[in-house]
């Protein structure tokens, strides 16, 4: 039999793990969530690898026709995303979109960067300072 304290343990301790699954959030999210990157670094990633679809003001280029459409990186839909979703999202795309997955193109630190500059398009949209 387990003590009141032993219980106790595994009932937090399967409860951390329950939510890590039911999150779909993995040790790596949970490890690397205050990874603060670099928006000068994710700029120059985001002109060479981001720009064909996302555009240069992160809206969405104009005359390309992908199904669905890209994101618009300064909506406040993608702006209130956690960062570990959104770095999920860079790393291993979005099925059924043009959204493929960079995580053989771009390291963790540069997803980090892109994800840094990504965040100053929606504090440019909103004209905060």
């Amino acid at each position: 039999m387990l003590s009141g304290r032993r219980m106790l343990a595994l009932c937090v301790m399967l409860t951390g793990m329950s939510g890590l699954g039911f999150s779909n959030a993995g040790v790596k999210d949970l490890t690397a969530l205050s990874r603060e990157g670099d928006p000068v670094t994710g700029r120059e990633i985001y002109v060479n690898t981001c720009i064909c679809c996302h555009g240069i003001d992160g809206k969405g280029m104009l005359g390309i026709k992908l199904v669905p459409p890209p994101a618009d990186l300064t909506s406040l839909a993608v702006q209130s995303r956690l960062d570990g979703t959104l770095f999920r999202r860079i790393h291993d795309g979005k099925p059924n979109t043009a959204m493929g997955a960079w995580k053989h193109s771009l390291s963790d630190e540069e997803i980090w960067d892109v994800l840094t500059y990504v965040r100053t398009l929606g504090v440019e949209s909103s004209g905060q300072p």
